[in-house]
């Protein structure tokens, strides 16, 4: 009948067994526990003053609330990474910063993209008359041989220069002028021949 050795009870039994032993579980908890445990008490000790900190930064406040709530979720997820405790304040300050950064870009593209306002209205005639010509434009622009149709977009629709969409396109000055004044005649064409 053999002989069954016991099993000792150090983290090299743990490592065989797959089972961790209960000195190394709470050595692992109480490491990773106090991580959480001091961001928690950041959490309440300067929850206010970082929504102050958003609040300087941006205009309304479901913004901060947000921006200071995805702050402490980042830092959270990176606290394996934060080497000193002492410094989560000012990772979290950082990020507050920077979230609240992107929030403002978001808000100012999104102006920038939203049409404006014509200070006369049309009549709903006139509206559907314009919605028809953009539509013979796109038409025709699809129509377009591909570089003519590159050149006109960024040139007109873009509003950049010539020199730009050279640089843009990678080609030349010459060739910018020639592809837009060829693609010009072919929209006369174009929209001459749906009118």
């Amino acid at each position: 009948m053999p002989v069954i050795a016991p099993v000792p009870t150090g983290s090299r039994a743990s490592a065989v067994d797959g089972i961790p032993s209960p000195r190394t579980s709470a050595e692992g908890a109480t490491a990773a526990g106090t991580t959480v445990d001091h961001l928690t008490e950041t959490y309440r000790a300067h929850y206010r003053s970082l929504l102050g900190l958003a609040a300087l930064l941006l205009d309304d406040t479901a913004s901060c609330e947000d921006v200071v709530q995805e702050a402490f979720i980042r830092v959270h997820s990176a606290r394996k990474r934060v080497r000193e405790p002492e410094k989560t304040l000012a990772y979290l300050r950082q990020t507050v910063v920077n979230l609240s950064r992107s929030a403002l870009r978001r808000r100012i593209l999104g102006l920038k993209l939203l049409s404006k306002p014509m200070p006369d209205m049309a009549s709903a005639e006139e509206g559907a008359y314009d919605q028809l010509e953009r539509e013979d434009l796109i038409k025709a622009m699809r129509g377009l041989q591909r570089r003519q149709r590159e050149v006109l977009a960024l040139r007109y629709f873009s509003d950049m220069t010539e020199v730009q969409v050279a640089e843009a396109l990678g080609i030349s000055l010459g060739s910018v002028k020639a592809y837009g004044s060829r693609g010009i005649a072919a929209l006369r064409v174009a929209m001459g021949a749906t009118s």
